[in-house]
C-alpha cells in the first residue's frame, strides 16, 4: 500500500470523481451546541431549499431534524445545480425575506454562483446571523466509526478513523503523516486503544529531543559500564514497550546513527544494548509520525520502507472546514463554564485556514474565552499570529456582495435585528455592533429604547442573584437568560450590596 492509496485529498480531483460525490451541508454552528455536526446529503444536480423546516440535518447515526431556530427563515433559501464550467456548481437563491446570509463572512445581496473551485474550497455560509453552515464535498455517506480523541464528521475524519480501526487489529508497523499540530498523537493513542494491545501502555519518545550520543542508550538501553557514569545495566525504550506499542514521535528527526538499529529490530524484533554481549528481542508494536516528506534522501530509506507498511496521513484542518464545529464543542467541554462564543467569531473561525490545525485552534479558543469571561469580543486576527488569511477567498458572484465594512444607519435596523444580533453574538456589544455593521455608541443608543432588552441597572436585584444561581454564577449565561447585555452587567454586579 503506497502514500498515494492513503492520502485523503479533496473529493474533486478530477471530472469523473466530481459526478460520482456527494454534496453535504454540516451545521458548523447552532444555539442548540446539540445539533453541530448533524449533516444533511445529497447527490449533486438536485435543487435544496433551506429554511426553518426543511431540510432535516441528521447527527451520526440519529434521526434527521430541521434546523428549527426562529432566526432562520420560514422562506427558503435555495441551492441550485449550476454546470457552467463543466463540473457540478451551485447557485445561491436568497429567500423571499429579511434574513441576513452571509457567504464566508460577507453579507450577500442577490443570485450568487458557487463554481467548482469554489465548492472545493468548503464554502461557509451563516444564515439568520444564528446559524453557521458548512457546504462541502462526502466521498461516502456519514458513519458511526468511533476513535477516542479522534472528532469529525467529514470524509477525511471519517477515512482516516476507518483506517486507524483496521490496521489497530493488526501488528504492522504504521507510519502517520500530517502536518504539525493536526493530531498525530491523538491518532497513535487511538490505534493502542482499540489494539490487542491496549492493557498495555503507550510508550512514547519525541526522536527530535533525542542526544545524538545518547540515542542508542535512551531507545536500546546499555550494559553497566557501558559509557561513563553506567553503574548498572539500563533499559531502553523497546524494552519498556515489550509487548505493547512504541511511539516514535518525529521520526523524521531521528539521530542518524539509530536509523540502522531500528531497521533491524524491525525487520525481526532484534536489538542488541549499547555495550551488551548478546542479542534481546522486542515484540513492541511500532507507531511513527512526521511532517516531513522522508523520500529526498537524506533518511534511512530502507527504514522508510519498513516504516510505510501501512501509512496514514491526516487531513490539514484547512482541509476539515466541516468539523470545526465539532471540534469546538470538543475542545469547549474541556473548559469549565465556558461562555457562548459569538457567531461572527465562529465563523471566522470556520473560514481561517489554520496553519497550526487543531493545536493552533484550540490555544485560539482558550485565549477566546478568556476574553469573552470579562466581556471582550473576541476577535481572531488579534487572537492568531500567523498572518494566514481568515476568509476564504471571495467566490465569484452573479449580483455583488455588500461591503463588509458599510455602516449601516440606524434607521435601518429593526427591533428584531437587534435582539438577534445580541443573543447571537454571547451578548457582547461589541461584537454585536460589528455584526449589525454599526458602532459601538450607536447601539448602546439603539439598546436604550429596545422593548425586549433589559438594561441591566433596571433589573431587581434579586432576579438578578437567582439568575446567577440558576447559571452556576457563569456571567454569560446569566446576561443570555437576562436579555441584558454583558459588560453592563458585569459593572452592576459590582455595585450590588
Amino acid at each position: 500500500m503506497t502514500d498515494r492509496d492513503l492520502t485523503l485529498t479533496s473529493p474533486c480531483t478530477s471530472h469523473d470523481s466530481q459526478w460520482a460525490a456527494l454534496l453535504a451541508l454540516t451545521i458548523v454552528w447552532h444555539p442548540d451546541q446539540a445539533r453541530i455536526g448533524a449533516q444533511f446529503v445529497w447527490a449533486p444536480g438536485t435543487p435544496i431549499d433551506i429554511c426553518r423546516y426543511a431540510p432535516l440535518f441528521h447527527p451520526p447515526g440519529g434521526a434527521g431534524l430541521p434546523l428549527g431556530h426562529e432566526r432562520v427563515s420560514r422562506s427558503p433559501l435555495r441551492l441550485l445545480p449550476d454546470h457552467r464550467d463543466g463540473e457540478p456548481g451551485l447557485m445561491i437563491a436568497l429567500p423571499d425575506s429579511r434574513m441576513t446570509v452571509e457567504l464566508n463572512g460577507r453579507p450577500i445581496t442577490g443570485g450568487t454562483i458557487l463554481d467548482g473551485a469554489t465548492l472545493r474550497d468548503s464554502p461557509i455560509l451563516t444564515v439568520g446571523r444564528a446559524v453557521v453552515l458548512c457546504l462541502h464535498w462526502m466521498r461516502g455517506l456519514p458513519k458511526v466509526n468511533p476513535v477516542p480523541g479522534l472528532v469529525g464528521v467529514g470524509s477525511g475524519a471519517i477515512e482516516v478513523r476507518d483506517q486507524i480501526r483496521m490496521v489497530a487489529a493488526t501488528d504492522l508497523p504504521v507510519l502517520l503523516l500530517g502536518e504539525t499540530g493536526t493530531g498525530k498523537e491523538i491518532a497513535a493513542r487511538g490505534i493502542h486503544a482499540l489494539s490487542r494491545r491496549h492493557q498495555g501502555r503507550l510508550v512514547t519518545v519525541n526522536m527530535a529531543a533525542l542526544n545524538e550520543s545518547l540515542a542508542a542508550v535512551e531507545l536500546f538501553g546499555a550494559a553497566k559500564g557501558a559509557y561513563t557514569g553506567a553503574q548498572a545495566d539500563r533499559g531502553g525504550l523497546f524494552a519498556e514497550a515489550d509487548g505493547a506499542t512504541l511511539f516514535l514521535d518525529e521520526i523524521g528527526n531521528a539521530p542518524a546513527s539509530v536509523q540502522p538499529m531500528l531497521l533491524r529490530v524491525l525487520e525481526g524484533g532484534d536489538y542488541r544494548p549499547v555495550g551488551g554481549g548478546r542479542d534481546r528481542r522486542s515484540t513492541a508494536r511500532l507507531i511513527a509520525a512526521t511532517d516531513q516528506r522522508l523520500g529526498n534522501g537524506e533518511f534511512n530509506q530502507a527504514l522508510l520502507r519498513r516504516l510505510e507498511q501501512f501509512v496514514i496521513e491526516l487531513p490539514p484542518l484547512r482541509q476539515r472546514r466541516e468539523d470545526i464545529g465539532v471540534l469546538i464543542v470538543h475542545l469547549l467541554a474541556t473548559q469549565e463554564s465556558a461562555p457562548p462564543l459569538p457567531v461572527e467569531f465562529v465563523t471566522a473561525l470556520a473560514c481561517h485556514a489554520w496553519p497550526g490545525n487543531i493545536r493552533q485552534l484550540a490555544h485560539v479558543l482558550r485565549r477566546a474565552l478568556l476574553q469573552s469571561r470579562h466581556g471582550v469580543a473576541p476577535q481572531l486576527q488579534a487572537l492568531v499570529r500567523d498572518g494566514a488569511p481568515t476568509p476564504a477567498s471571495a467566490p465569484p458572484e452573479r449580483a455583488s456582495a455588500e461591503p463588509a465594512a458599510r455602516k449601516r444607519r440606524p434607521a435601518e435596523l429593526t427591533e428584531q435585528e437587534l435582539l438577534d444580533a445580541m443573543a447571537g453574538n454571547a451578548w457582547i456589544i461589541q461584537a454585536a455592533a460589528q455584526a449589525l455593521h454599526i458602532s459601538r455608541p450607536t447601539l448602546y443608543k439603539l439598546l436604550k429604547g429596545h422593548s425586549a432588552i433589559r438594561p441591566a441597572e433596571r433589573i431587581p436585584a434579586d432576579e438578578i442573584r437567582q439568575a446567577l444561581g440558576a447559571c452556576d454564577y457563569d456571567l454569560a449565561r446569566c446576561a443570555q437568560l437576562l436579555r441584558t447585555p454583558l459588560e453592563p452587567l458585569r459593572r452592576h454586579l459590582r455595585q450590588l450590596p
